[in-house]
């Protein structure tokens, strides 16, 4: 088991305020701000919770994808791995929506057909498509192998 611990801090009211991520534990990413405009509207520099959540389901379903091709003996040139996540009001109030995956690989040896149904696989193994499943509709779009 393995824990990770971010960092952020809030000042003022949702609408006018503003906050910042302020660290994490690896140290890998530090002084991020956020706001609510930023995060509804136009980012103009900005980054948000959705932004780091498909940063975080592009590289784990990446990571997901490269151990199920090395695990088949056909393992991955390289992957290009795209996620844009959807924040929107909807009836209950602002949500997620969804995930839209999109994926170029290049794997020697490995046809269209199964590149595709590993692929498939793997979105539904990543452990971040699996904190999602049943809230967020996530898609996967190949655009090339």
């Amino acid at each position: 088991m393995t824990t990770r611990t971010a960092y952020a801090t809030w000042s003022g009211t949702l609408l006018e305020g503003r906050g910042e991520i302020t660290r994490v534990e690896s140290g890998a990413l530090s002084a991020l701000p956020v706001s609510w405009p930023r995060r509804s509207e136009a980012h103009e520099g900005v980054t948000s919770p959705e932004e780091l959540l498909a940063a975080a389901h592009a590289s784990c379903f990446a990571m997901a994808l490269s151990g199920a091709l090395a695990r088949n003996t056909t393992p991955a040139e390289q992957l290009q791995v795209e996620a844009t996540v959807t924040f929107e009001k909807v009836e209950a109030g602002w949500r997620v929506t969804s995930s839209a995956l999109r994926l170029h690989g290049t794997v020697p040896g490995l046809d269209a057909a199964k590149f595709a149904e590993i692929a498939e696989g793997a979105k539904s193994g990543c452990p971040i498509s699996a904190a999602l499943a049943g809230n967020v509709a996530i898609t996967l779009e190949i655009t090339a192998q």
